[in-house]
């Protein structure tokens, strides 16, 4: 026999569902799926997310352990999971198929520790790879049949960790089927009823064991609903009957069968009796299902017939996971889009309230406004700028050669008023947009105990250097514009950082929609500004130049915002934005493979 592990190979296209092109590009397919769900990260935490992780985990796992084996090799012996509640009688029954001890059976839960699946010594190759359930390891166990009392019965590994499959060579069990004991569906042990329902996930055909006193249990018909949804073949075993309740027990579990979706399950009735000193149910008790077991394996285009059918069921059934978890990742770009758009907005707003506060005189007041009119002077100096412009430019200048250091001064100040009203604004920000994160349970998530309601260290300093780089460009700028302007040399030349002043000074004092100096602030004081740049440079100049700067530092402004609102979005997750409509486009995919199947 060829060992499954060189399924793959291309000599082995047997091994596919008849080799063809469209079975290998099935297998492409299935293939990407995997990949793509297992990229599918669902870090924010949404009502929904831990469920769609644990779907998303699940999906990737069944593919793992049973469609991609399965669509590789349909010819294959089928896996018959048995399974059911606490106490059912699973191991019981699973020595009585094979007619001897093989499993542990006892009254302490979980008896089985590790899963076991028992095959036909002749089919060992397709069992020992890891063709399917590649996430447990292997152990080669043995059986002895010599008489031991019941809870004890078996020579099988009993070890704590649920992490391998132990495999049991046995002519009992018939060539084409092999049957696997699994752990209770609702065992006491988390690892249990996670290990039991990744063995159903895996199973062509489900046995379910449940008793005459448990078989409307809620865990239990969960599964067997999941089972239906894949169009899986299901025996019911119902043991433990009592003498003369056989009818009245197995017509309910029929009509309770019948209502969901599950009519065409065989039903055996196994029952109450003693057994015997090895533990062992009478041989007539469970021969209806060991007759049943066996016709499967003997009926090679009837196994073939179950396994494909059972693919395709878990085929379509996978398409509705896979659409429900791309539903969920695009929620979750959605959430986090809102929380980005709550950052981007409270920063966008803080920029402009910024730009509100160059624009409309609030600036020119205070500590700015004295040290402007210490740089001008007052009433004799205004008459002067009325009388004549040309008495105008030769007072300042020879102001400006002679006392540089208060054109200073008012740069110092507008530094300050400026910086405050960006680190104010800042704040506001950040509180705006903590608040905004702390009321919604991704954005709580991903702040955690943080407290990103300030300014991050430094910030005052970095706007701080951003003011006077803008104040340096300014100057730059007026150096630029007087270039050309040679009858103008010497106020460049001897009032350079006094020109820059004022212009700041036109700058804040401009109102929306007014270029030029329309409105005067503080008893005309800034229309000194106003005149003294329109005389230099002339009035189309000056309205472009502080235009110009405005613009420059309304950019600088945003450029430090952004940087400060980094804090919040680089607790983000980078999000892949083509996964949602991947993930949707591989669930049709896989609605069609199952249909075309």
């Amino acid at each position: 026999m060829t060992s499954p592990n060189e399924q793959d190979h291309p000599n082995h296209a047997q091994r596919t569902p008849a080799g063809s092109a469209a079975a290998l590009a099935a297998v492409a397919l299935l293939e990407e799926v995997r990949e793509d769900l297992a990229a599918a990260e669902l870090p924010l935490a949404l009502p929904d997310s831990e469920q769609a992780r644990r779907e998303a985990a699940s999906a990737v796992a069944q593919l793992d352990d049973y469609i991609l084996p399965r669509y590789r090799s349909l010819d294959a012996p089928l896996l018959a999971v048995v399974g059911g509640s606490t106490g059912a009688g699973k191991s019981t029954l699973v020595n009585g198929i094979v007619g001897h001890p093989v499993t542990r059976a006892g009254a302490i839960r979980p008896t089985t520790r590790q899963p076991i699946l028992l095959h036909h010594p002749s089919e060992a190759d397709w069992f020992e790879g890891q063709r399917v359930l590649p996430s447990l390891a292997r152990i080669r166990g043995s059986v002895t049949n010599s008489p031991v009392p019941a809870n004890r019965a078996g020579a099988v590994p009993d070890a704590a960790a649920m992490s391998s499959l132990v495999l049991v060579a046995d002519p009992g069990v018939p060539a084409g089927v092999a049957v696997l004991d699994a752990p209770d569906v609702d065992s006491i042990s988390d690892d249990n009823r996670k290990l039991a329902a990744q063995l159903l996930a895996a199973a062509d055909l489900w046995v379910f064991v449940t008793t005459a006193n448990r078989y409307a249990d809620a865990v239990p018909w969960k599964l067997l609903l999941n089972a239906a949804s894949r169009d899986i073949m299901v025996g019911v075993v119902l043991d433990r009957v009592p003498a003369g309740a056989e009818e009245e027990v197995s017509e309910d579990l029929r009509s309770l069968l019948d209502r969901e979706g599950l009519g065409a399950a065989q039903l055996f009735i196994i029952p109450e009796t003693t057994l015997d000193a090895m533990g062992m149910l009478p041989a007539g008790a469970v021969q209806p299902l060991r007759a049943w077991l066996a016709d499967l394996a003997a009926d090679a285009a009837g196994r073939s017939d179950i396994a494909r059918r059972t693919l395709n069921g878990t085929v379509r059934a996978m398409a509705g996971r896979v659409s429900a978890v791309a539903l969920a990742a695009r929620e979750q770009q959605h959430a986090a889009a809102n929380l980005e758009d709550a950052a981007v907005g409270a920063y966008g707003d803080a920029a402009d309230r910024i730009l509100d506060a160059t624009r409309d005189g609030a600036l020119l007041r205070g500590e700015v406004l004295a040290r402007w009119q210490d740089f001008v002077g007052t009433g004799e100096f205004f008459r002067t700028l009325e009388q004549n412009v040309g008495r105008f430019r030769d007072r300042v200048g020879a102001f400006f050669r002679g006392e540089p250091a208060p054109a200073v001064r008012v740069e110092a100040a507008i530094e300050t008023g400026l910086q405050a009203v960006i680190v104010d604004e800042a704040a506001n920000a950040a509180e705006d947009t903590d608040q905004r994160w702390r009321n919604d349970p991704a954005g709580r998530q991903l702040l955690g105990t943080d407290d990103l309601s300030g300014t991050t260290p430094g910030f005052e300093d970095r706007a701080a250097a951003e003011i006077r780089a803008w104040q340096e460009a300014l100057v730059d700028m007026i150096r630029t514009e007087g270039q050309g302007k040679r009858t103008q040399a010497r106020w460049l030349s001897f009032g350079i950082n006094g020109l820059g002043a004022a212009l700041m000074i036109v700058v804040f004092s401009m109102t929306a929609g007014l270029t030029g100096l329309e409105v005067g602030v503080a008893g005309g004081t800034a229309v000194v500004g106003q005149r003294l740049l329109e005389a230099v440079f002339g009035e189309d100049a000056v309205r472009r130049m502080a235009e110009k700067a405005r613009e420059d530092l309304h950019t600088r402004c945003q450029v430090l915002l952004q940087e400060e609102r980094r804090k919040f979005l680089s607790r983000l997750p980078d999000y892949d934005g083509s996964i949602p409509d991947t993930l949707a486009a591989h669930a049709a995919a896989l609605v069609r493979l199952a249909d075309n199947a």
